[in-house]
């Protein structure tokens, strides 16, 4: 059903292109490459077994951990609401 001036399964469509979004910012960020022997953050060895996994990497686990633990902010506001475009 579709409210106001929304066409039906709009909201789906907000939906699966925050989806789509957050997938090709990740695939984006996908390690390329050699991988590092050291941690580019702590200097500690990275395990033979993590850079066969993960072709590229350059941090160790506990560095990786860390960092996946941050907020990532996608900058792109789908909601529309009108406090949000005043800012």
């Amino acid at each position: 059903m579709a409210t106001g001036w929304a066409p039906d399964g709009a909201v789906q469509d907000q939906i699966d292109d925050t989806v789509a979004d957050a997938v090709k910012r990740v695939r984006a960020h996908i390690p390329k490459g050699e991988s590092a022997m050291q941690c580019v953050e702590c200097g500690d060895d990275i395990p033979q077994a993590r850079r066969q996994a993960v072709p590229g990497v350059k941090l160790c686990i506990e560095c990786q951990s860390e960092r996946d633990k941050q907020p990532v902010f996608s900058g792109i506001n789908r909601r529309g609401s009108k406090d949000s475009q005043l800012r």
